[in-house]
């Protein structure tokens, strides 16, 4: 199924953009024209992301001391200033005082105004879980109450769902709603922990349990009485953004102040969380970019035994790798956010674009968004700590930006669900959807053990395509994984997702796929499209795929030997070793090629 995605000035690249069902990338092979990449952006859509940019580097980023020592007023004007220009208004309709725009454009906004941890924390807090519930799930008497206040920030808003005793396990919170006698009003009694600008809030997104056992959400305005707020937390980054605990003490909230129905909260927390989750992906972009370009220009200019260190192989290795890696994340991301406005812009074109229908679409790409929060974060984090090893000395001083990005960065693998909960989820999604006939993988997974029966594997053959050997490890891949997945599944059945190491490794090899293919479709189009750029996606995506086979295969080992043994075991180790079996690239003169080229330009950029 195909649709477009809507924007006047795009063109004929991106009309073959297909809304492909989650997960199906496991199974299915694209084209690169069935993609969205990071240059099919539309001139309004790049006008967008340049103001936001913009308001960042002049505005934010001036302000940065001030927003880290949490300078009375500073965060909140900031914050206005961003509404002022429209920054928070493009997930919103129109009717609502909103801009209405795509997918693409809000994942624009969170990447470029990324440049400080403390004001995106803020900012993406805000607009993203403050806002959604409301839009998605309130009542019109709701939205049109609040979203004006909100999309102006006139008001703050702060989603309050963790508490001390149920960080990860959501469903197991401890605070309580009862509905009163005369049905006006829910007393709230709990305590939410580690709560996104609660110090800022005028309006808590908060979740509790009615009678103690139904799941539900509550708008509580700041001055409702027994709502108090905590001192602020001293934390080891984004020190600029309020966390605070949040306290209900016989809490009187009316009755008409319930988000969505009683009971079904658990679909407000998740689905909203599944937009948080991309969203953040997303915005690891701008910060690992804004890292490689520090370490690059401190390469170019420090010397070190007589020439700069950007000429030395070790530190043109750890700029290559933070440039692939962002690549990939890139590519990952807009072809995530792709799908969704082309299942979006489907919607529209039938007249049935609600709200409702809008979420629905959006949990149709759960596990892209997982995969999304997972690798982000984790490229954030190696691309933060090599930025520092790039710069010694001064990048562990606070004279540098080096040491900020690298605290900043850190809850990032925390946030939004941690990132072990997120690789149970990934295996999760897919194996539910599996086993109820949504994702043809146990087919799949059959064929597969019906060809490794075969005295050989059969071999691809050798065309002369572009990137016909990183297409091929990819295939490679896919066949490793439903290896790994059958031997797990046959293993452990209903239990499966009882073995949280042989999941998470599952989950591993799931994010693999995306991204390799990911990769190299945007690599693919840009050598169609005769970019300049062509030569240096195609090293990068040659010393990417190597990575990528080696991690598999040892996600995999670790798998088969956790679910099989003896002679079964012998055989699959000896199809797995067949599988893995292909000749490498020259990682070495790979990463040296990418590294000069971004060196030579002083920023990455494509």
């Amino acid at each position: 199924m195909s649709t477009t995605v809507s924007s006047p000035s795009q063109d004929s690249r991106v009309s073959a953009v297909i809304a492909a069902p989650g997960g199906s990338f496991l199974l299915e092979e694209r084209t690169p024209e069935e993609v969205f990449t990071p240059e099919d952006l539309s001139v309004e859509q790049r006008q967008i992301a340049d103001t936001a940019a913009r308001f960042a580097k002049e505005q934010v980023m001036p302000a940065a001391a001030r927003i880290e020592t949490k300078e009375p007023g500073v965060m909140r004007n900031l914050m206005r200033e961003a509404a002022d220009l429209g920054l928070a208004a493009v997930d919103v309709p129109e009717e609502y005082g909103g801009l209405g725009l795509d997918k693409t454009t809000s994942a624009l906004v969170a990447e470029r105004i990324s440049a400080s941890g403390s004001f995106s924390t803020a900012f993406g807090a805000h607009t993203g879980i403050g806002m959604l519930p409301i839009l998605w799930y309130g009542t019109e008497e709701q939205k049109h109450k609040y979203l004006p206040r909100l999309l102006s920030m006139e008001w703050v808003a702060a989603y309050c769902l963790s508490e001390a005793t149920s960080g990860s396990d959501a469903m197991n919170i401890r605070t309580r709603a009862v509905l009163s006698g005369d049905g006006q009003h829910y007393r709230l009694n709990g305590e939410k922990m580690w709560i996104t600008n609660a110090g800022l809030a005028d309006l808590f997104i908060v979740f509790a349990k009615v009678d103690g056992e139904k799941f539900s959400a509550f708008l509580v305005e700041r001055e409702t009485p027994g709502l108090s707020v905590g001192k602020e937390e001293h934390k080891l980054g984004i020190r600029g953004s309020s966390t605070c605990a949040v306290a209900f003490a016989d809490c009187l909230v009316p009755a008409v102040n319930l988000l969505g129905e009683v009971g079904k909260g658990h679909q407000i927390a998740f689905n909203i969380l599944n937009m948080g989750r991309f969203k953040l992906g997303a915005a690891c972009n701008g910060s690992a970019r804004q890292a490689i370009d520090a370490g690059i220009a401190y390469a170019n200019g420090r010397k070190a035994f007589g020439k700069p260190i950007a000429e030395f192989g070790l530190i043109q290795r750890k700029i290559a790798t933070s440039a692939i890696r962002l690549f990939v994340n890139e590519s990952m991301s807009y072809r995530t956010v792709g799908m969704m406005d082309a299942a979006l812009a489907k919607l529209d074109d039938a007249g049935v674009g609600s709200a409702k229908e809008t979420q629905k679409q959006i949990e149709e790409y759960a596990v892209e968004c997982s995969i999304l929060k997972v690798y982000g974060s984790e490229m954030l984090s190696y691309v933060s700590d090599e930025l520092i090893q790039i710069m010694g000395g001064n990048g562990y001083v606070e004279d540098y930006p080096a040491e900020r990005i690298f605290r900043d960065q850190r809850i990032n693998r925390i946030f939004e669900g941690t990132n072990e909960i997120n690789r149970l989820i990934i295996t999760g999604w897919l194996m539910k959807r599996a086993l109820s006939g949504k994702l043809a993988l146990l087919p799949a997974i059959k064929q597969l053990m019906d060809e490794i029966m075969q005295p050989a594997l059969s071999e691809e053959e050798d065309t002369g395509a572009p990137l016909e050997r990183e297409t091929r490890v990819l295939t490679r891949i896919r066949k490793i994984f439903l290896l790994a997945a059958g031997t797990a599944s046959q293993r452990f059945m209903a239990g499966l997702q009882d073995e949280q190491e042989v999941m998470a490794d599952l989950a591993d090899c799931i994010t693999t796929v995306f991204a390799l293919e990911s990769g190299i479709l945007r690599a693919k189009k840009l050598a169609m499209a005769g970019s300049g750029s062509a030569a240096i996606a195609a090293s990068m995506m040659a010393a990417f795929a190597d990575e990528a086979l080696s991690g598999v295969e040892q996600a995999a080992r670790r798998v088969l030997a956790a679910s099989s043994e003896g002679d079964a075991l012998g055989i699959q180790l000896a199809v797995l070793r067949r599988l893995a079996r292909v000749v490498p690239a020259d990682s070495v003169a790979m990463q040296r090629a990418v590294a000069r080229h971004f060196l030579a330009l002083g920023r990455y950029r494509l």
